[in-house]
């Protein structure tokens, strides 16, 4: 790829993982039932894009540029965003699956994860502040040293969250979701 850039497409049905990206920079573009996974889209510029029902598991994002991207159902395992650019990072998800993905370190303030499967992702020392887990299935998702103040977690369910271990300052949960928040205590509550 030499600096080339595409700017109001749309993509259907194309499998990526053999046709490969032709630019370096999409900006407002539309992908619809595509195919990345396991594609390199490393140094790759996405900004104002929507991907729909698409597949990215495994892909490379290394210094690739995600800002202001919507996810709608779409299949994202195992995907590194701590490995993408920082530089005005803005991602939201809806109806994803993420599993296994990992944010490590990420600054993702106010960002919107809407009905997703975050099965065993890793949000260790990010900065989540303001977002929101609307409907998302946290079985096994990691908060280390994870920066929660003023996540909405109040619909979200089978998370575990060590409030010694975060800062949960102004963070809403469900009184049914409190019990996530005494896991590691070992007690039954009824």
């Amino acid at each position: 790829m030499g600096n080339t850039y595409i700017e109001d497409q749309e993509f259907k049905n194309v499998d990526f993982s053999v046709n490969k990206m032709t630019a370096d920079e999409y900006d407002n573009c539309t992908f619809i039932n595509c195919i990345f996974a396991k594609t390199n889209l490393s140094n790759i510029s996405f900004a104002d894009c929507v991907f729909d029902n698409c597949d990215l598991s495994m892909s490379k994002l290394t210094n690739t540029t995600l800002r202001d991207v919507r996810f709608k159902a779409c299949k994202m395992l195992g995907l590194h965003f701590e490995d993408s650019n920082p530089f005005l990072f803005s991602v939201n998800f809806e109806s994803c699956q993420l599993s296994l993905s990992s944010f490590y370190k990420c600054t993702i303030k106010n960002m919107s994860f809407n009905e997703c499967r975050l099965n065993e992702v890793n949000f260790t020392e990010s900065d989540l502040n303001s977002s929101v887990f609307n409907e998302c299935d946290l079985t096994g998702a990691i908060f280390e040293n994870t920066v929660l103040e003023k996540v909405d977690f109040r619909t979200s369910y089978n998370f575990s969250i060590d409030p010694e271990n975060n800062r949960i300052a102004k963070a809403k949960f469900s009184q049914a979701g409190i019990a996530g928040l005494l896991d590691k205590y070992d007690i039954e509550i009824e």
